[in-house]
Order: C-alpha cells, then structure tokens, then sequence
C-alpha cells in the first residue's frame, strides 16, 4: 500500500533538462520568423524576444505559443514545432531510478509553470508519463502565471490531501520552495548548481531528495 503523502515534481530543470525549452523559444520561433520576414537569425531573434519582454512574465501570453505564433503570424503548426525539436528533451541522469522508487511507496504527481502544450510532450518524450497519476500546469489549468498559494491550494483540493500530507522539490528558491511552505507543505529547493548555502531543505539532486524522503530522520541529523 502507498504511503499517505503525495510527491509533486516541478518539471524544467528538476526533472527535464531546460535545453528544450529554451530551444523552442529562443531558436525554433525566432528561426520561423527569420524565415517568414526574410531577416537574419540574429536580427530575428532580438526581435522576437524584445517583443516577449514587451508582454513580460506577469502575462499569461508570455507562456503560452498558441498566442505567439498568431501574433507573429508564424507559418506552420505550433505543434509541428514542439514535435519536431522533442529529441532535445532529456530528464535528468537520476530521474528514472528516483521515481520508479518513489512510485512504489507514494502518489506521483507534475505540478509545473509551463503551458500544458509542452508539459504533455516533455513527460512522454522523457518516458516518464506513466509514473504519474496527475500532471498540473499553473497557466493552463488555473490561469495563474506563478506558482501561487492558490495553485497549491487546489491541487491539495484536488487531490484530496492536506498540505501537511503533500511533499514538493524544484529549482526555484520561490515558487517551489518559500511558497509551498507557507502552506505547510514539505518543500524541497533543488539546486543542482549550489548557488545557496545547503541546509536541510535543500538538496543538489533527485536522489538526495528522495533518500530524505524515505529517511526523514537523515533530514534531521544533517542540521546537528
């Protein structure tokens, strides 16, 4: 029988290297625009990023490329573009052997930022769906372009646990760790980079994470 806590992944740069993303907006929409108005790569480029800049991360716009490629009238499909760069989408080397643990003792859940368009084809492209009993996106199911209290609030609701019972990791110091914990959730920051000091709550991969996990009193020894 699984165990009564619910684990929830954040998903680009925890559990999927970012490079795919980045490729997308950086390069795969700037290419199609370069090609469309017959500029240079570069001037194409500094184009289209001064133009998500105009429109900002407060923007639920700025996560979303259904609204980019009708706003700069991109030729092709939208999806084409995610499917056509999916052989850039890696999880990170742990991440298999962490989850296919961890499924087997708790509930698994996704909770990311990103527009579900492309939560969908990174989990399945990373062979890794099925581990999963929901995936969340904070714009596109809850219209939120952070991850707020709120977010998690209704995935608690949803998922019919308390924040006491829930467990989150991801690499943003704010989004996946202060904010989660102000809810009384366990809260991991992932910080594969060791930009902050280490303490209890902070981890330098998956594996970290999911020995504290099964071994909650290793959390404790590690502040003596």
């Amino acid at each position: 029988m699984k165990g009564s806590k619910l684990i929830s992944f954040d998903l680009d740069s925890t559990l999927v290297d970012p490079t795919y993303t980045t490729f997308v907006w950086e390069i795969g929409i700037p290419r199609l625009y370069a090609g469309k108005y017959n500029t240079s790569l570069s001037e194409a480029t500094s184009l289209v990023k001064a133009e998500y800049q105009s429109i900002g991360d407060s923007a639920l716009e700025w996560y979303d490329i259904k609204y980019w490629f009708e706003y700069f009238k991109l030729p092709g499909r939208w999806e084409n573009l995610l499917e056509e760069h999916r052989d850039k989408i890696r999880p990170f080397p742990e991440v298999k052997e962490v989850i296919e643990d961890l499924v087997q003792h708790y509930e698994l859940i996704v909770t990311s930022n990103a527009a579900r368009e492309f939560v969908e084809v990174e989990i399945r492209e990373a062979e890794i769906e099925d581990y999963f009993v929901r995936i969340f996106s904070a714009t596109s199911d809850f219209r939120q372009v952070k991850k707020t209290p709120q977010v998690y609030e209704k995935i608690c609701n949803i998922m019919g646990t308390k924040p006491s019972n829930a467990v989150h990791v991801g690499d943003h110091y704010e989004f996946d760790y202060v904010v989660p914990r102000s809810l009384g959730i366990e809260a991991y920051y992932l910080d594969r980079d060791g930009r902050r000091p280490k303490d209890s709550y902070t981890v330098k991969d998956l594996t970290e994470f999911a020995n504290l996990i099964k071994n909650p009193k290793a959390s404790v020894d590690s502040c003596q």
